[in-house]
C-alpha cells in the first residue's frame, strides 16, 4: 500500500523542498520569576533576534510547566542562523531543546478514517 504524503498537498506545493520543521522547547528557569527572565531576554536582544527575519513561525505555544514551545519552518541553509539566535539571546533566560519535526496530522487522519473502522 502506498503511503500518502504527510503534508497536505496544497501546503507541500507551497513549501520549498529544502525546508524542515524545527520544534524548540524554551524551558523556563523556575528559580526566577517571569519578569526577571523577560528582563534578561530584553537585555540580550531575544525579542529582536528570534526568530530571524524570514523564518516562518508555524506555531508558538505556552506549555504550562515547561515554558514555550515554538515550531519553525526553516530552510536547511539557515539552521545555523536560527541556532545562533538562540545561543546568543535566549540562553540564561531559557534552557533549550531542539527537535526536527514533521507534519503527521494529515496521515494520521487518513489512517484513522481508513483503518479505524
Amino acid at each position: 500500500q502506498e503511503m500518502p504524503a504527510a503534508v497536505p498537498a496544497a501546503r507541500a506545493a507551497n513549501a520549498p523542498d529544502d525546508t524542515f520543521l524545527l520544534t524548540i522547547f524554551l524551558r523556563h528557569d523556575e528559580s526566577r520569576p517571569l519578569p526577571k527572565i523577560n528582563e534578561q531576554l530584553r537585555a540580550q536582544g531575544f525579542f529582536k533576534a528570534f526568530p530571524p527575519p524570514g523564518i516562518e513561525v508555524v506555531s508558538w505555544y505556552v506549555m504550562m510547566g515547561i515554558g514555550q514551545v515554538v515550531t519553525l519552518r526553516v530552510p536547511a541553509s539557515r539552521l545555523r542562523e536560527v541556532n545562533r539566535a538562540i545561543e546568543t539571546t535566549a540562553w540564561g533566560g531559557y534552557r533549550t531543546e531542539f527537535y526536527p519535526t514533521y507534519d503527521y496530522k494529515a496521515l494520521a487522519q487518513q489512517m484513522r478514517a481508513n483503518d479505524g473502522k
